[in-house]
Formats: C-alpha cells, structure tokens, sequence
C-alpha cells in the first residue's frame, strides 16, 4: 500500500494584525554572502535510512546576518556501475518528513533507478528533524483533531475560531524564530544549496503531491538548474487556499462515490446493494457521531470529525477500501475503533496524542504562511454552505471549507502569492495526474502542465492520490525511462487502472 502526505489536513486535521511580508526571492539573492554554504562539505555517516548528515542554510535568505538553521538530509547510494548523479525525492505535506522516504523511493518505487542515481531525502525546514516548528503540544494536536470540523452553531463556529486562533499564537510562542521562515520559497532556496552541495550542476527531482509545489518553485526560481523533474499528483500554483479546499471538496466527493460503487459491487462488503443506500448509511452515521461519539478499543472516542479523517484518509489508496467498508460497518454496530485506526493513519499518530512527526504543526506553519488569508468565519460559513449544498456527502464538503480556519488569523503571509507558473527552463518535464485523485484532482495536473511549456502530462485512468509506485505497470515504466534516461511519453500518454 502507498500512502503519502496530502496538501489539506483530513477533516479539520485535516482578531490578529495580519502581515505580508518577504520580498521576491530571486536566484540572486544574496548571491555573494551564499559561497560558504554553497561549498560546505557533507559529513555522511551511518543511520536508518542508509548514510544521514546535516546541510546549514541560511535562516533568512533575504537577510544572512539572522543566521542558519540545520537541515537533516539522508542518502541511499546508487547500487549500480553506471553512476548518473543524485534524485531529491519528497513524499508531500506540507510537513512529511522525507528522510525515510529515501529508502522507500529506492527499494521500492525505484530499484531500477536507483541501481544508477542516489536517493537523496530531507525533511525540508520546519519539518520533524529540520529546524522543526511547533505549533501544538501533542494534547492540543490530538483535542484539534477530535474538534468538531464541520460546525453548525454559532456556539461550535466560536469554538473552532478560538481554537483555530491558538495554533498561530502557538507558533509564534512555542517556535519564534523558525515560523516566519519556513515558507516553500525558502525551502526552494534550501534545495539550490542542496544541489550544490551534492556537486550537481542540475537538480533531479521526483516530486508527490504538495512536493510538486516545492518542485515548482524551484523550477520558477532556478530554471537553468533543472534536470529531471517528476511532478506526480500536481498542485496549480494559481490557487488560493480556498480554491484548493473547493477542488478537494469535490475530488473527495467523487472518491467516496467510486468507493461506494466498488463496495456495492464486493460480496465481503455489508453496507448496502446500492451506492445509494451506502451513501445513507454514512451520512446517517456521521450525524449520529455528531451527536453521540462512538467507543473505541484505543480509549479516546470516534468524534464525527475523526470518523471523517479515517474515511477521507482511506480515499487515497484502493488498498484502504475494504478496510474502511470494515470500519463503517463495525461502526454502524456501535464500535469506533476501526475508523479510529484509519484516522490516526492519516494523522500520524501511533496512540492517545502520541504523534510520530510535527506534521500537523508544520503544514499549518507552511501552508498559512504560503497562501493570503482565507477568508473569516462568515466566509468560511458560506463555502461550507455552498460546497456541501447537493454533495453526496455534505459533512465532508463542510469539513473542506473549514480546514482554512487556522489560515484567518496567522501571523503573517508570504507576498507573492499564487501565480500561474512562468518558468523559463528548457528542460522537459513529466507532470502526472490522477483521473479520480480526491487531494489533487486532475484538473490540478492538467493546469500545471499547461503551464509549463517543456512538460508533458501522462494520465493514469484510476482512482488514489498520486500514481507513481500506486501499482500501475504502465505509470511506472513511463516514470522510470524518464529519469534514467530523459525520455518524456508521447503527448496525450494515458495508462488504464
């Protein structure tokens, strides 16, 4: 099963004076003062993943005198004779770490790639081992998650302002120095120093999901260091926040639609004959868990907006299908616990606020610095409103629209904003999208692609979020004779589920 990060926290998971700040950062910028760290040397040594070691950046790139941060990078080494260079492979977010997600691109994703290039991982800044930012303490991450996501009253529209609201004052509090800097035009920054670190004239990228956002402002800002670049399961980097929560409403929608019809069709799944009445069944069970949360073995109670995490974490693998049948059913009969284990997959949590990352801190701190602020309660209302009117399942479509809580009242925003991407490379690019990818939907792709004038789209024909590794023979062909050698599908590609 491939599970990577998605660019919403699930469900929500998934009045301050607002700044917008930084200026452009070009691939000038204080050029003169980034020799040192430009030819600092590696000192790899033994770990988990295969060799480990730390790359200093600088904190602020428009302002070298604030000092570095120390970013953790990990290495498994080409197995092969024939040696081509180095692959930077990010597994998503915001917030993944992508230290381990080197190992897995090699031994799994990629064998045969990785017998010619090195796997690099990193966590980029404010991730986990890099400068980590924190905005909760795990007892806070864990009542957030629980928090009611799709509120109805003025009273459970209060409560997650409120909450909402302390996640920025938390960063601020908890991380000062690294949470007004650990926006993606930095970390794109961070992946120039990287690239010439390793000794490589162009950067080889194999990007999921928001790490096509990473891949693509590193495209906007270094266009002449391109090499490879997968961009699998894209992002459109002209949407706003609220755009993107639009766009996921309505990519989740027709996952759970296709789940449905695929357990209607299964003899091992109880929950109806009919898509129809499957879909009943849920909404009816998402109401009750509004009203009464459901036991579970692991002690915490099945809140609605957990058993909502569990069956929007379940959209992003086939493989997490039959499962989340199993869970719904088991819920049906009084007992949360098989929900509760798929949310706690798609929040990283191993037990009763025991997180195995600061991924829930990081991609607000990422993603809220990113983007301009969504709009306030009244707005978020309305979306909620207008996105959950005719859904199938109107709770997830809420769920969607508040997820941008958070966002209203951070600290500061990045000034530039969304922005078709212009990038002036000359390097062909491979841009992969999903037909029923539910966190970026194939629209994103296609935009993406056309944005970019030396890329080409391959389509995979199923269902999941992203394709490469998701069990395609096809995608994975295509994906791996781009990178060892540099061919591009021919235009219009598309591979059957």
């Amino acid at each position: 099963m491939t599970y990577r990060g998605d660019v919403k926290r699930i469900g929500i998971v998934i009045g301050a004076t607002v700044l917008a700040i930084a200026a452009p950062i070009s691939s000038s910028s204080a050029a003169s003062g980034l020799s040192s760290y430009r030819t600092q040397p590696l000192n790899w040594h033994s770990c988990s993943v295969g060799q480990c070691a730390s790359l200093r950046v600088p904190l602020d790139y428009t302002d070298l005198s604030r000092g570095d941060i120390t970013l953790a990078i990990s290495r498994v080494q080409h197995s092969g004779p024939n040696f081509q260079g180095s692959i930077v492979i990010n597994p998503g977010g915001p917030g993944e770490s992508g230290l381990d997600f080197a190992k897995y691109g090699a031994k799994y994703l990629a064998p045969d790639v990785a017998k010619e290039f090195d796997f690099i991982g990193l966590d980029p800044r404010g991730v986990q081992n890099s400068a980590p930012v924190t905005c909760m303490t795990p007892k806070q991450t864990a009542a957030w998650l629980a928090m009611d996501s799709s509120p109805d009253t003025p009273k459970e529209v209060t409560s997650v302002m409120r909450a909402a609201g302390r996640i920025s004052k938390g960063c601020l509090k908890h991380s000062p120095r690294i949470a007004p800097f650990v926006g993606t035009a930095s970390a794109a920054q961070d992946l120039d120093i990287l690239r010439s670190v390793l000794g490589e004239e162009k950067l080889n990228w194999l990007g999921f999901s928001y790490g096509t956002s990473l891949g693509t402002a590193y495209l906007e800002a270094f266009p002449d260091h391109v090499g490879r670049f997968v961009l699998d399961g894209a992002l459109d980097p002209a949407l706003n926040s609220m755009q993107i929560s639009d766009g996921q409403s309505a990519g989740f929608q027709r996952a759970f639609q296709n789940f449905a019809a695929d357990c209607s069709r299964r003899k091992t799944c109880t929950l109806g004959a009919t898509p129809a009445e499957i879909t009943k069944k849920v909404n009816a069970l998402l109401a009750r868990l509004d009203r009464h949360p459901l036991h579970t073995d692991q002690g915490p109670p099945l809140t609605q907006s957990l058993g909502m995490g569990g069956m929007l974490t379940a959209m992003y693998s086939t493989d997490m299908w039959e499962p989340l049948g199993d869970a719904i059913a088991q819920a049906l009969s009084g007992n949360g616990t098989g929900l509760m284990e798929l949310a706690w997959l798609g929040s990283e949590q191993t037990g009763p606020a025991k997180f195995t990352s600061n991924v829930q801190s990081a991609y607000y701190a990422i993603d809220c610095w990113d983007m301009p602020a969504p709009p306030g309660a009244a707005g978020l209302s309305a979306a909620a409103r207008r996105w959950s009117a005719g859904a199938p399942v109107p709770e997830f479509a809420k769920s969607m629209a508040w997820s941008n809580a958070p966002c209203t009242n951070w600290f500061a925003h990045d000034a530039r904003g969304p922005a078709p991407a212009t990038s002036s490379t000359k390097a062909p690019i491979l841009v992969i999208g999903t037909r029923f990818d539910p966190a970026t939907p194939y629209e994103w792709s296609q935009a993406l692609s056309s944005q970019l004038a030396t890329s080409t789209l391959l389509t995979y024909e199923g269902n999941g979020h992203t394709a490469f590794g998701s069990g395609s023979r096809c995608i994975d062909d295509q994906v791996e004779l781009y990178l060892l050698r540099g061919t591009l599908p021919p235009k219009g590609a598309s591979c059957s589920a």
